[in-house]
């Protein structure tokens, strides 16, 4: 899994018990994991169709810096399926993980789904080289 992102919890996202208010943390879920998604594709044609289990752990508060990891669990023809880790920075203790959120990518006008061209293979070989620093 690899932690690509980070935001800084402000007093903005926080609920009635101080902590990381749930529906900011599944907003900023989709929200990575929407751009993972795209990176990924190479498109921004993309909509959410499911977000699978999704699991508090611990919370979040004020003043904390959470990170995103994310990672390709699983590639069809017109979709992809990530999971979303996102942790403390500090702590690096789990706040949250959402399971199988499925994107698919749509035709621009009609909005139906239309196969990307990618291979799970194709991306795991590409997460590799970035890793290395090679692309």
């Amino acid at each position: 899994m690899r932690f690509l992102s980070r935001r800084l919890v402000m007093p903005n996202d926080l609920n009635y018990a101080n902590s990381l208010f749930g529906g900011r943390a599944l907003e900023w879920i989709d929200e990575e994991s929407a751009i993972y998604a795209i990176c990924q594709l190479e498109t921004n044609q993309l909509v959410t169709k499911h977000i699978g289990e999704i699991s508090f752990e611990s919370p979040a508060l004020q003043g904390d810096v959470v990170e995103f990891g994310l990672e390709t669990k699983q590639v069809g023809r017109t979709s992809i399926t990530v999971t979303c880790l996102v942790r403390n920075k500090e702590t690096k203790k789990t706040i949250c993980l959402a399971d199988d959120i499925v994107f698919v990518r749509v035709d621009r006008e009609t909005r139906l789904p239309v196969a990307h061209g990618k291979t799970f293979e194709e991306l795991q070989a590409r997460a590799k080289l970035e890793m290395k620093g090679l692309i």
